[in-house]
Order: C-alpha cells, then structure tokens, then sequence
C-alpha cells in the first residue's frame, strides 16, 4: 500500500513539474517573441524623427564652463543629444573618475539653455536615482556595466516604471548572449524605450582601432532584434579622431540608427580620452560630409546586375563549402595516421607552415592578414576536432 502511494506521488509530481516546465518555457517563448517583435523605438522616432540620432559631447563633465562651452558649439538641429561622463570607470585608479552629483546641474543647464535631451552613463542604483531625481533623459550602460548581470539587475530594478530611455552598451568581452541578456534585463521589468550601442569589443592583440568593431556580432544582434535601434560610437571603436568620420559612415551604410560620437570644445586639453575627441565644428563637419545612401536598389539595370553577381557568389559559395569539406576529409585521414602511429593531434610546426604561406598568398591576392589568420584559425581549429574524435575511438 505504501509503495502504491509513493508510486502515486511521483507520478503526479512529475505530471505537476512537467506543466510548470512547459509553462516557464512557454513564457520565456512569449518574452523572445515580444522583444522581437514589439514596437522599441518609438523614443528614437520623437528624438530625432528627420536625421539619424546624433548624441554628442565631451567624455567627461570638466568644468561647468567646460560643458556649457561644448553644448553652446553644438547647437544643431541634427545633434539632439548631449552627453558628458558625470561618473568615470576608469582601468586604473588615480585617474579623473569624473565629478558624479556635482556635474549634473550644469547638465540641466545646458538641457535648459539648448533644448537638447540630456544622456549620462550610470553604472549602479544610486547612480541611476540621482539621474532620476535630475531629471536626465536618457541614461545609458556602459561597457564595463553590461558585462555584469547583477549591476545591471540592480540598475534595472532602480529605474523600473521611470519612462526613461535605457541605451545599453556591448560588453567589453564579444558575447552576444550577454549584451542580449542585459537588454532582456530592462525589457523584463517593462522599460520599453531601449536602444543599444556598439562601442566596439576589447582585444589583447594591438591593432588599426582601440576597441574592434567585429560587426558580425552586432549584426547578428541587428537581425535578431530589428525593432531595437543600434547607435555606433566611433569615439570608442577608433580612439583616435582621424577615422570617426569614415566609421560613422561605415555605420550609416549598415543602416544604423545613430551615433554617440564625443566632442570636447579643446580635445586636446580633454582631461580624459583626448585623442578621440573633436571640436564641436569638426563633428558639424562630419555630419556635413555623411552620406545617407538608399536601402534598396531601383534602377532596373542595377538590379540586373546585383542579381547576376548575386548569383556568382552563391556558386562560388558552394564551391568554398565542397571545398572544406574535401579538406575536412583530408585532415580526417591524416587523423587516422596519427592514431595508428600514436602521435599528437597538433603538430605545431606544420601549423606555422600553413600560416606562413596563407600570409604571404594573401599578400598576392589582396586579401588582409587579420582576415586570412581569422579563416585558417576556423579551419584549423575545426581539424583538431575532428582528429581528435578520431583519437578517442
């Protein structure tokens, strides 16, 4: 009798555990939906409904005078947004971390004196009060916030039902997933004017910008979340001034919403991030020279030849396929000697062979090194595994 009932129990248990599993996955299947699928861009519209969103101002909130200069010279109709950094996450301490409180009434100032919407970076809930009790309009998330579930928990949690813009930064590290999660964040207690921001990735290799652009990833998150708009930060992405202009057109012709660009009325006595800073005249400049080209052909000849050389890149795409895998299948029989032969899946001076030659093939085909070094990392990487489940059978 004792075992029937305990039998009993477990069934329903389950049959219990099984309608709230289905349930909760139900639910998150609804929330991906709505986040996909609602209106989040409606602020975007009232901002800056004739000219992309230009957000635009110095790194950091110096001096009263500093900032009230800065915003006089950028009184545009196609710069709606001020920024300046009230609070500084700075790599080392010692640095100017920023004035916090103090600099926020000069902000209300300039909102009071331009007519300009007024964005500041906020990395905790006392940060996000503050900004709420001085009233900002739209708040943002910085790289090394996003990259932290429980601060941006905690943000979304101090500014739930305030009706403010929420712009949420990628994380340093390239995760989608976690600059998708932070976004779900705010989205989940009902903030629905949100937008997010590439800002470029941290890497520990020295190269062209100070953060990489990897567009793919922030692509992905643009295909995947159509509705959500995407401001670029050259500022960030270059860190340097000479190449803001050609990524932010680079922006434009990815169809980016916007841009948060940092412009300092004397850069290069900026007390932060000097080399990536320009004059208000310089941006107006930048903004002059944009290029807002079309979304879609209609010329009758052009798309006559887009479908022709469509078309040439989809047989040459089929070729790089059977290409691969006739390669795979190589690497696999080379697997089979290593494992009759007992030997080690990497062998690292046939690896330096390989790359050495791609590099200098590249050279003579006009491709880029970072290019060819990314492909042949892929393929190596995906010939040791396949060796090496070789090896394990």
């Amino acid at each position: 009798m004792y075992n029937r009932c305990f039998t009993i129990l477990i069934y329903f248990s389950r049959i219990i555990f099984y309608k709230i599993g289905l349930h909760k996955i139900k639910k998150l299947f609804e929330e991906l939906y709505i986040m996909q699928t609602k209106k989040l861009n409606s602020w975007l519209e009232l901002i800056a409904p004739e000219y992309p969103l230009m957000i635009a101002g110095p790194c950091s909130a110096e001096t009263e005078e500093q900032v009230l200069q800065t915003a006089q010279g950028l009184i545009d109709k196609r710069v709606q947004v001020f920024r300046a950094g009230v609070w500084k996450p700075r790599t080392r301490p010692g640095n100017f971390e920023g004035h916090g409180e103090k600099a926020l009434p000069w902000l209300k100032k300039v909102k009071d004196e331009t007519g300009m919407k007024i964005a500041i970076e906020i990395a905790n809930a006392q940060h996000a009060e503050l900004a709420l009790q001085y009233d900002i309009d739209i708040l943002w998330i910085g790289a090394r916030t996003s990259v932290n579930p429980f601060a941006v928990q905690e943000i979304a949690d101090a500014i739930k039902g305030s009706g403010k813009v929420i712009l949420i930064k990628n994380p340093v590290n390239p995760d989608l997933a976690l600059w998708i999660g932070a976004v779900e964040r705010f989205h989940k207690i009902g903030m629905t004017d949100i937008g997010v921001i590439h800002r470029g990735f941290s890497s520990f290799r020295p190269g062209a910008y100070r953060n990489e652009p990897n567009w793919q990833i922030a692509l992905d998150f643009k295909n995947r979340y159509p509705n959500i708009p995407m401001i670029l930060d050259p500022s960030h992405i270059c860190g340097r001034r000479d190449c803001i202009y050609d990524m932010a057109q680079m922006g434009l012709d990815l169809q980016y919403q916007g841009f948060m660009i940092e412009s300092h009325h004397n850069p290069d006595k900026a007390w932060s991030d000097a080399k990536q800073q320009v004059t208000p005249q310089t941006l107006l400049k930048i903004i002059d020279k944009l290029c807002l080209r079309k979304q879609q052909f209609k010329d009758p000849e052009a798309l006559d030849k887009l479908y022709f050389y469509r078309n040439q890149i989809n047989q040459l795409d089929d070729e790089l396929l059977k290409l691969l895998s006739e390669r795979m299948q190589v690497a696999q029989k080379i697997g089979r000697i290593k494992k009759q032969k007992s030997v080690a899946v990497l062998q690292s001076d046939r690896w330096q062979e390989i790359m050495q030659k791609a590099i200098e093939k590249s050279q003579e085909l006009d491709l880029s090194e970072k290019f060819i070094l990314q492909i042949f990392k892929a393929i190596h990487q995906e010939s040791i595994e396949k060796q090496e489940r070789i090896l394990k059978k």
